[in-house]
């Protein structure tokens, strides 16, 4: 008997993948790894498309392999304003005729007869207005125009999902949790061993902290623990790789009032190989963020077998249960406590190590994949 699946009998998706033309953040990394597993899926016809007019003549590139890429581009600013109103442009526009329209990054367009499914990341433009821009700061309101058309929510945590269902009660059941995963890096090269990431560190110890430069990462608190315990450590060096973002005047502030700033590696946005690399040589990867409604980085650390040290914001516990060494939120005593604990005790150090491996392998992305088709199927309402 075929396995194959009638093309009458497929649900038909349709994914927004505006991040993907853009500098890779976690939103991005999300959905690349979203649409990768969807397009390997013989029971659904993937399309994607872009809200963006800059980013048009990347769309085919950014495509997976099998998906049908549907490219009637126009400026994401103008798009939200008109959703903030009226229900045009719809999905049938911007996708064609699809079952399920796939917002992945907070908003979702109106699904002109199609379910609409949209992925809430974390709720910082609720919590914390003062660090986003204008942008982010619309969604809440776009959200709540979705919901109103019949929406449901992908929540990327049981964390997400219960501040979702309390700051949006229209949700009602519409609200899934279904977590992020974790790809295991392949065996390094040259490029992307633990060699190459103490070159680019420019010693054999350093703290790592990865990310774009959010106000929620609070890196100068980690520039002021690493200036703590670096005093009685001369070859420890902090390692600071990301895009510069809203909270990147306060870190150079942090970095330049450090009595240790020549020890203080502050790097750009890196490739993946170079990611890795850095993610491999650490000796610890610190995550003092203050809110967070996942956290990727502790587990890419846990992927490598490098140890964590982070903090109990939003999700974070939930995600590395036992597998890090966790502080308190804001508490700069206690994260430079943290990290000198792990510096110093290379059986504290390898335990990490070995709970963290042990806990990556929960995460994978094909479960992902799985729970989000789930939800594509209750969305449109049809069994699986």
């Amino acid at each position: 008997m075929s396995s194959q699946v009638a093309p009458s009998s497929r649900l038909r998706v349709s994914v927004d993948i505006t991040s993907l033309l853009h500098a890779m953040t976690g939103v991005g990394v999300f959905t690349r790894e979203l649409v990768d597993g969807l397009a390997q899926r013989p029971d659904l016809d993937l399309s994607v498309f872009a809200v963006s007019w800059r980013g048009r003549s990347g769309l085919a590139a950014a495509a997976p392999e099998g998906a049908r890429v549907r490219s009637r581009p126009m400026p994401a600013r103008i798009a939200r304003a008109a959703w903030s109103q009226f229900d045009v442009p719809s999905a049938r526009h911007l996708a064609g005729k699809t079952d399920v329209v796939h917002g992945p990054n907070f908003v979702v367009p109106p699904g002109g007869g199609a379910a609409e499914v949209v992925t809430v990341h974390d709720l910082t433009a609720l919590h914390h207005p003062e660090m986003c821009t204008p942008d982010v700061l619309e969604w809440p309101d776009l959200l709540r125009r979705a919901l109103a058309r019949g929406a449901w929510i992908h929540a990327v945590s049981e964390f997400v999902a219960d501040e979702v269902r309390e700051a949006f009660p229209q949700a009602g059941e519409r609200v899934v949790a279904v977590p992020n995963g974790m790809r295991l890096p392949e065996p390094g090269d040259a490029t992307s061993d633990a060699a190459a990431g103490r070159f680019l560190a420019g010693g054999h110890r350093y703290v790592l902290a990865l990310g774009t430069v959010d106000p929620r990462k609070d890196l100068p608190s980690l520039v002021d623990a690493f200036t703590e315990i670096g005093a009685t450590d001369p070859d420890l060096r902090l390692v600071i790789a990301g895009a510069d973002g809203m909270g990147s005047d306060a870190l150079d502030l942090a970095i330049a009032g450090s009595s240790l700033q020549r020890r203080i590696v502050r790097l750009g946005h890196i490739d993946d190989h170079k990611r890795l690399a850095l993610l491999r040589g650490a000796t610890v990867v610190a995550y003092p963020s203050r809110y967070e409604g996942f956290g990727l980085v502790p587990l890419e650390a846990m992927a490598v077998g490098t140890p964590v040290v982070t903090t109990a914001a939003g999700a974070v516990p939930e995600i590395v249960g036992d597998a890090a060494l966790v502080v308190p939120v804001g508490d700069r005593a206690a994260l430079a406590e943290g990290l000198r604990q792990v510096l110093g005790d290379e059986a504290l150090a390898q335990d990490l190590a070995d709970a963290g491996e042990a806990r990556v392998l929960q995460f994978p992305w094909s479960a992902t994949v799985d729970g989000i088709i789930d939800l594509y199927h209750r969305a449109a309402g049809r069994p699986t």
